[in-house]
C-alpha cells in the first residue's frame, strides 16, 4: 500500500491529467443533445453522393415549418369567435319591464283593457328584441361574420347579423310601434326600454382562445407516408424540393428511433470514444510540441476549461433556438489562447473544438468550414493584443469573413440570393460584438488561473510602476543596467521569434533583489569605497547570491506573475560567483564551490536563456576599456561559450542556430552602444 501511495505521489501530475481528461469527456458527452446521428450527410441543392437510397422502414413525411405555419394561419382565419348568452341578464330585463311598466303606464291614466293591450305589445316587442340576443356594437364584425353562441351549455353557429345591436334598438322600437298603431305611446315605450334594455350576449375571450388552442393542437406535423422499400433518391440526383423534405423526414424519424433505451448506452459509448480521441490528440500535441504547457497542470486545466465553455454555450443555444448558433463567439477561444500561449496552440485547440461541435449543429459541414476559416483569420489578424485598435480591426475582419462565406454557401444551395436571410448577417455582427468580450475575459482568466498575457506584460513594462520606481531610487545603477539588458534581450528575442515582450519584462525585474544591499554591487558604487573589502569572500559571495532569493521574495510580495519570477530565479542559473571564488581559492585551495554557486535552476525556456546571455554580456561589457570589433566579438563568444560548456542551456529548448543568432544581435548592439565605426584604409 505504501509503495502504491509513493508511486501515486510521484505521478500525481499524470494522475491529475487523467482525471481531468475523463471528467472533460463525461461533461462533453453529457452536454451533447440526446439524439442519434443520421449516417448520411446531405445538403439542399447538392448532389446525392451515396448509393441509391431505399426507405429502411415505414415513416411519415414531416411538414416543413412553413407548411405548419400556413395550416395554423388557415385555422386562425376560419376559427369563429365564441359568444356567451347570459340568461340572468335576460331575466333581469323582463323583471325590470314588469316593475317599471306601471310607472310609464299608470292605472289612473289608462283603463284596464287598454293597459293589458299595451302590456301585451310591450312583452311582444321585448321578445322580438331578445329572441336572438342583444350585443354591444363591434365594428370588427360584419353581418356575415360567423360566430358561435353558447346558451345553457348548448353551442350553435349563427351570423353576427342575427344579433340585435344596442344602436338598432330605437329603429326597432319605432318600426314596431308604427306597425301596431301605437304612435301616440312612442315616448313612453322609448323611455321604458331605455331604462331596462341591456346586452345579454358577450364575447367570451377565454373560451375562444381555448377552442382555438385545441384546434391548433390538432394540426398534424406529417403529410403522407413512405412505405418500406420505396426508392427515396438515386445516386447523382439533386437534393431539392420534395426529395429534400423526405430525406429530412427520414433523418428525423431515424434519430428518434435510434435514440431509444436499448441503443442509449451504445450511442453514449460511441460519443465517448470520439470525444476521447479528440482530447487525447490535444494532450499528445501538448506533450510533443508544448512540453512547458503539458507539465503545467494549471495551463492544461485552463485549455480544457475553455473547450468546455464553448461547447456548453453552443449546446445551450442549439437547445434553445438553433437559428442563433452563429451568435456564439467561438473565435474568442483562439484569441485568448494566443494571448496566453501561442498561435499554433490556439488554432489547434479551436479546430478540435469545432470538430466536436460538428456532432450537434445542423449543416455540420457548413458550420465547421465557417468556424475553422474564422479561427484561421483570428490567428492571422490578431497581433499585439495590448494595442486596443488591433482587436477591433481583427473582429471586423472575422465578421466580414463570416458574412462572405455564408453568402457563398447560400448561393450554392439556393442558386440565387433573392430570399437570403438577412437576419443571419445581423447574427454575425452580434458574434463580432461578443468577441470583444475577450478583453475582460483575459483579465478574469489571469486572476483565476494565474496566467500572464501581453496586456499585463505591457503594464509591467512601465518604468513608472511602483517596483521599478523604487529600484530606480534605491539602486540607479542596477536600474540602468536592467534597461540595457532589456533592450539587448528584446532585440535577441525578436531575432529568433521568442516572446519579446515577456523577455523585456523579465529583464526589467531580474535584479530587483539588489535593492536590499545596493552598494554591494559595483554598478551602484559611486565612491572608491568598496564594502566587500571589509568582508570575507564567503560573506561577499553570500550577499551577491542572495540577491536572487531576495528578488524572488520581493517579487512575490508585490504580486509579480510566476512567469516573470522565473527570470529572477534563473538568470544566473547554477553559475559561480567567480571573482570571490577565485579570491577564496587563492587563500585556501580546499574551498567548496557550492558556497560560491547560485542555487539555480538553470533556464528552461528560450526567453530565460536569452536573459542569461544578455545579462552576462551587458554586465561584463562594463570592464571593456578600448573595445573594438574584434574585442567585442571575442568577448561575446567567450561568455556565451562558457555558459554552454557549463550546461546552462540544457533545459532551455534552444538550438545552436538560435544561440548563434542571439550572439550576432548582442555583438551588433554592443557595437552600437560603444559607437564603433568601421575603420577604412587611408
Amino acid at each position: 500500500m505504501k509503495r502504491f501511495l509513493d508511486n501515486l505521489y510521484k505521478n500525481q501530475s499524470i494522475v491529475y491529467k487523467g482525471f481531468l481528461f475523463i471528467a472533460t469527456i463525461v461533461l462533453i458527452v453529457y452536454l451533447f443533445p440526446k439524439g442519434g446521428k443520421f449516417k448520411y450527410d446531405f445538403q439542399k441543392g447538392k448532389l446525392w453522393q451515396y448509393e441509391t437510397l431505399y426507405a429502411p422502414f415505414d415513416f411519415a413525411i414531416y411538414k416543413t415549418d412553413a407548411e405548419i405555419k400556413k395550416d395554423k394561419e388557415a385555422i386562425q382565419a376560419n376559427h369563429p369567435d365564441y359568444f356567451r348568452y347570459e340568461d340572468a341578464i335576460t331575466d333581469a330585463v323582463y323583471n325590470g319591464f314588469d316593475e317599471k311598466f306601471n310607472s310609464y303606464f299608470p292605472s289612473d291614466d289608462y283603463g284596464k283593457s287598454e293597459r293589458d293591450r299595451l302590456y301585451s305589445y310591450g312583452q311582444e316587442l321585448l321578445n322580438t328584441i331578445y329572441e336572438k340576443g342583444v350585443v354591444q356594437f363591434n365594428s370588427d364584425y360584419t353581418d356575415d361574420s360567423v360566430v358561435n353562441v353558447v346558451k345553457r351549455n348548448e353551442e350553435r353557429t349563427v351570423l353576427y347579423g342575427s344579433f340585435v345591436k344596442l344602436n338598432q334598438i330605437d329603429r326597432l322600437i319605432s318600426t314596431f310601434i308604427k306597425e301596431k298603431g301605437l304612435t301616440e305611446y312612442k315616448s313612453q315605450y322609448n323611455s321604458l326600454y331605455f331604462d331596462i334594455i341591456q346586452p345579454n350576449v358577450f364575447f367570451d375571450e377565454v373560451l375562444t382562445a381555448k377552442t382555438l388552442e385545441r384546434e391548433l393542437a390538432k394540426v398534424t406535423t406529417t403529410r403522407g407516408n413512405i412505405d418500406k422499400g420505396k426508392r427515396i433518391i438515386a445516386k447523382g440526383e439533386v437534393v431539392e424540393g420534395e426529395k429534400y423534405n423526405i430525406l429530412s423526414s427520414l433523418r428525423k424519424e431515424y434519430q428518434s428511433k435510434l435514440w431509444n433505451e436499448s441503443n442509449y448506452n451504445w450511442i453514449v459509448f460511441g460519443y465517448t470514444i470520439l470525444v476521447g480521441i479528440t482530447l487525447f490528440m490535444l494532450l499528445l500535441f501538448l506533450q510533443k510540441y508544448r512540453q512547458e504547457v503539458f507539465i503545467n497542470n494549471n495551463k492544461v486545466t485552463f485549455i480544457f476549461f475553455n473547450i468546455l465553455v464553448m461547447i456548453f454555450l453552443t449546446t445551450t443555444v442549439v437547445k434553445f433556438n438553433v437559428d442563433y448558433v452563429y451568435v456564439v463567439p467561438l473565435c474568442i477561444m483562439p484569441l485568448i489562447l494566443k494571448a496566453f500561449f501561442d498561435p499554433r496552440l490556439g488554432l489547434f485547440t479551436h479546430v478540435l473544438t469545432v470538430l466536436l461541435l460538428g456532432f450537434i449543429v445542423p449543416n455540420s459541414f457548413e458550420y465547421v468550414f465557417l468556424q475553422i476559416i474564422a479561427g484561421i483569420v483570428t490567428i492571422q489578424t490578431i497581433s499585439e493584443l495590448h494595442k486596443r485598435a488591433n482587436l477591433f480591426i481583427s473582429v471586423a475582419q472575422i465578421t466580414l469573413v463570416y458574412i462572405i462565406a455564408y453568402f457563398a454557401f447560400y448561393v450554392i444551395h439556393e442558386g440565387n440570393f433573392e430570399n437570403i436571410h438577412w437576419i443571419t448577417f445581423g447574427l454575425f455582427v452580434l458574434n463580432g460584438l461578443a468577441t470583444l468580450a475577450a478583453f475582460p475575459l483575459i483579465y478574469i482568466y489571469e486572476k483565476l488561473f494565474s496566467l500572464v498575457s501581453d496586456v499585463s506584460l505591457l503594464e509591467l513594462s512601465d518604468t513608472n510602476s511602483k517596483l521599478l520606481k523604487e529600484l530606480s531610487d534605491k539602486a540607479p545603477g542596477t536600474f540602468h543596467h536592467s534597461l540595457q539588458v532589456a533592450n539587448l534581450a528584446e532585440a535577441a528575442a525578436n531575432e529568433i521569434g521568442a516572446n519579446s515582450m515577456l523577455v523585456r519584462v523579465g529583464a526589467l525585474y531580474h535584479d530587483i533583489g539588489k535593492m536590499n544591499n545596493p552598494t554591494y554591487f559595483t554598478e551602484n558604487q559611486t565612491t572608491s569605497v568598496n564594502p566587500h573589502n571589509e568582508l570575507s569572500p564567503e560573506e561577499s559571495a553570500k550577499i551577491i547570491i542572495d540577491h536572487v532569493i531576495e528578488g524572488i521574495e520581493l517579487a512575490k510580495k508585490n504580486n509579480l506573475p510566476d512567469r516573470v519570477i522565473d527570470f529572477i530565479r534563473t538568470h544566473h542559473g547554477t553559475s559561480l560567483v567567480y571573482y570571490f571564488y577565485r579570491k577564496a581559492y587563492d587563500l585556501n585551495e580546499d574551498v567548496s564551490k557550492e558556497d560560491f554557486q547560485y542555487p539555480g535552476p538553470i533556464p528552461y525556456s528560450k526567453e530565460t536563456a536569452i536573459l542569461m546571455m544578455s545579462d552576462s554580456v551587458e554586465a561584463a561589457s562594463k570592464s571593456l576599456k578600448n573595445p573594438t570589433f574584434t574585442i567585442i566579438n571575442d568577448f561575446v563568444e567567450k561568455i556565451v561559450t562558457k555558459q554552454i560548456d557549463e550546461g546552462q542551456f540544457l533545459n532551455a529548448n534552444i538550438t545552436f542556430k538560435e544561440i548563434e543568432q542571439i550572439k550576432k544581435v548582442l555583438k551588433q548592439k554592443l557595437t552600437n552602444i560603444y559607437h564603433l565605426r568601421i575603420e577604412y584604409p587611408e
